[in-house]
Order: structure tokens, then sequence, then C-alpha cells
């Protein structure tokens, strides 16, 4: 599968999405689509398609994002120092999309890793386990729990 941000991809996008992928926003916590979602599957990338993060990492960290504690595919996420906001932080965007995905923190489950990726739900498509072998993802089945 080839993984690639295409104009058709980006004029596919809601204004929302638009906002958070390509302009570097960031959607009201507790807002996103995917916040509360406890499905087995993967997150891709809204614009790209390339899988970001499996449902077996996500956890509830009660900041009102969809969070996880590691990327499914660790060469699909690029980490980028962010100093916006008067304050130094770890940007998280999708390497074939160039999507801005979110932020990076250290506050995460210690024995999990301790990271936690605080993810924008706008920017990703969440692919439930069952239809993950018909979209190309059977490959990251292994990485996803059984329900």
């Amino acid at each position: 599968m080839t993984y690639q941000k295409t104009e058709d991809a980006v004029a596919r996008l809601t204004p929302e999405q638009y906002r958070v992928t390509q302009e570097n926003g960031t959607e009201r916590p507790f807002t996103g689509e995917y916040n509360d979602t406890k499905e087995a599957g993967i997150y891709v990338d809204i614009v790209s398609g390339e899988p970001l993060f499996a449902s077996s990492d996500k956890f509830e960290s009660g900041c009102g994002w969809p969070s996880f504690t590691k990327p499914i595919e660790p060469a699909h996420v690029t980490e980028l120092r962010d100093a916006s906001l008067g304050m130094v932080r770890t940007e998280v965007r999708s390497a074939h999309g160039d999507s801005h995905l979110g932020h990076v923190f250290p506050d995460g489950p210690q024995d999990r890793g301790g990271l936690r990726y605080c993810i924008n739900s706008a920017s990703l498509r969440f692919i439930p386990r069952d239809e993950m072998e018909a979209e190309g993802y059977g490959d990251y089945l292994d990485q996803v729990e059984d329900v």
C-alpha cells in the first residue's frame, strides 16, 4: 500500500479536519469522534491512510482527546519541537500525509512506556478490526486485540 497526501484527499476533508490536519489546529476537548471509542481496530491518517495507532494502545487519560501509549508503526509518526503557545511541546505529525495529529507528553502509563500521544480525532479515521483485512490493513491484525 502506498500512503501519500493527495489534493483529492485534502479536498474531501471536513472544515474541522482541514483546520486540524493542515493548519495545526486542535479540536475542543471531549468533542472528538474517537475520544470514547473502545472498539478494536486501528486508527489511520485521515489524509494518507497510513496506519498510526492501534486500539490496544489506546487508554483513558481523561485529557479530552484520544490517547495512545505508542504508534502502531513508529516510522509513520514524526515528532517536532513546538514552541508555540509560550511553552515547549513535542508535536506529532504523520510521516506520509504530513498531517498535524496532536502532541506527545511524558505523562502516560509508566508500565506501558510512560508516553501519552494526545491525538485529535479529526486527524484520524477508525477502521474496525473486522474491516481491516478488506481495507488492506490485514498485516496489522496481530497488533489489535481480540474482542
